[in-house]
Parts: structure tokens; C-alpha cells; sequence
């Protein structure tokens, strides 16, 4: 198959499934501020792109778990940015006192409505080291809670049953719990 054919049937895909993307978006963005991160149209076309440079959809369920996975990555880059950017990463620099109130302010108003960058990363850079110990937990993370699948949807795209997806989720929780409050 050409380039050009399995573009087209990317293309195709994508367009079945656009309204699915933007639920999965949705809801990535749901659990961050608005104006922290990308608005809803512009994760699924920041994913469309990452997704249009991976290829070979084998299914439906490949392709929506491939999205979940890249709506993740974005959503960490997008932490990491606004970070740097709060640290002075090329902004214009204010003065002590107003730098702090304002931080304090978007801080405050992150942890109230969302969660902040900070703990963007720490969930990342848990999944990282839990990828190590057991690749198929941070799939189950992913899909349930990156993309807010259900159990049925998660068993499902994985290929595993209800009770599987059901353990290895309480199990991911207790993991991540246990590192990210240890950090």
C-alpha cells in the first residue's frame, strides 16, 4: 500500500471517529483549567498530527488508543511549557511581589478547578517508571483515565476482560498513589 493510500485511509478513519477524538480531547481538557492548556479542537489536531507521523491503524481500537496515548503526551508537553513559562522561560520579567501573587493566584486556581502542571508531570514521570514494572497497568491508566474509557471500552481496546481491567486499575491507583505521594 502507498503513502499516499494509507494517508487516504487515515484520513477516512479519522473522519469516522473525529467525534470520538474530540470526547476523548474533551475530556483530557476537562481535567485542566481553561487557558492551561489547549482548547478542545486544537488537542485533536495536535493529536491528528502525532497520529498522522505513527500510521498502520490495524483497528478502531488501535487508533483510539493510540490517540489517548498521544492526547497524553501533548497534555505533558503543554504542562512542561507552561512551567518553564511560569519559571521565566523567555517571558517578560515582572517584579518579585506581583510574580508571587500572581503565581499564588493561578495555583490557587488550578488545584480549585483542575489539576495543576506540576501534577501533570508527577502522573507522567510516575507512568514512566510504572512502564517499566508492567507496560499493560499504564495502558489501563491511558485508556481510563487519560481518555476516560470504561472498564468495558478499556477490556475491550486491550483485549483483556472486565475483571482484568478492574484489578490492574486498582492496582495502577495504589502504585501511582503510593509514588506520586512519596514524591
Amino acid at each position: 500500500m502507498s503513502t499516499t493510500d494509507e494517508e487516504h485511509q487515515l484520513a477516512l478513519l479519522t473522519e469516522a471517529l473525529y467525534a470520538d477524538l474530540k470526547r476523548v480531547a474533551h475530556r483530557q481538557r476537562a481535567r485542566l483549567v481553561a487557558g492551561a492548556t489547549l482548547q478542545t479542537t486544537a488537542l485533536v489536531h495536535e493529536a491528528w498530527i502525532k497520529l498522522m507521523r505513527g500510521g498502520g491503524w490495524q483497528s478502531r481500537e488501535h487508533f483510539m488508543n493510540s490517540a489517548a496515548r498521544a492526547m497524553r503526551h501533548i497534555l505533558v508537553n503543554t504542562a512542561r511549557d507552561r512551567l518553564a513559562a511560569k519559571r521565566g522561560g523567555g517571558g517578560v520579567h515582572e517584579g518579585l511581589e506581583e510574580r508571587h501573587e500572581t503565581e499564588a493566584a493561578e495555583d490557587a486556581a488550578l488545584l480549585l478547578r483542575g489539576e495543576a502542571p506540576e501534577q501533570v508531570l508527577a502522573l507522567h514521570e510516575a507512568l514512566e517508571r510504572l512502564a517499566e514494572l508492567s507496560p499493560r497497568l499504564v495502558q489501563v491508566v491511558e485508556c481510563r483515565y487519560f481518555a476516560g474509557y470504561s472498564e468495558a471500552d478499556t477490556a475491550r481496546l486491550l483485549g483483556l476482560t472486565d475483571r482484568t481491567v478492574r484489578r490492574d486499575w486498582v492496582k495502577a491507583k495504589a502504585w501511582l498513589f503510593r509514588e506520586i505521594g512519596a514524591g
